[in-house]
């Protein structure tokens, strides 16, 4: 049985990527995967790494369960919307504290290369965006994209990682966003 892992990255509980997420986990469950979840913003820990890598801040307990569904997980879904190009703070601190040297990656000594800790998994981005996704790769780079599948999830040897939009969701009606959420169902039920 496959060990899926959905982290949502959306701070509001009322919010579409929550729509989502539940819909990820229904679909997952109908194919009987183990589902484990993460909602960030429900988490107790500050998202700031104060120190960098210069010195190691102590994990709250929050991270340390997250820390350690991670790493039962074969496949990760990341959903999350894009703010002003890139994922939300929180989200963004999540990462930060979490994704640390000698758990997600480890430096070579006297070396430009590191070890990919997290090699054998795989993820699946599923960002909103209040534009087409083609506009957003196209004409702004897709940063979100960028950060959180190759500077973050392949740099830690997660891969595959597929990237999903959904969007526009500003002025979407609730035909769309059914459409949507089947497609979503449907992703959970083939563990994509």
């Amino acid at each position: 049985m496959k060990k899926i892992l959905i982290i949502n990255g959306h701070p509001n509980p009322d919010s579409f990527n929550f729509a989502i997420a539940d819909e990820y986990q229904k679909g997952a469950a109908a194919s009987g995967a183990v589902i484990e979840t993460i909602t960030i913003a429900s988490l107790n820990f500050n998202p700031n790494l104060k120190f960098g890598y210069q010195k190691r801040t102590e994990l709250e307990p929050d991270l340390l369960e997250s820390w350690e569904k991670i790493k039962r997980a074969d496949h990760l879904v990341w959903i999350h919307p894009v703010w002003w190009g890139g994922l939300p703070a929180i989200t963004k601190g999540f990462i930060d504290r979490l994704f640390l040297p000698g758990m997600a990656f480890q430096y070579r000594e006297n070396s430009v290369w590191w070890d990919k800790l997290l090699k054998g998994k795989t993820a699946h981005i599923i960002t909103t965006l209040d534009q087409p996704g083609w506009y957003y790769s196209l004409f702004f780079g897709r940063p979100s994209v960028n950060q959180l599948k190759k500077s973050t999830l392949e740099f830690c040897g997660i891969k595959p990682v597929k990237v999903s939009y959904i969007g526009i969701i500003k002025g979407s009606d609730d035909l769309q966003r059914a459409r949507w959420l089947e497609k979503i169902y449907d992703f959970g039920l083939k563990n994509k």
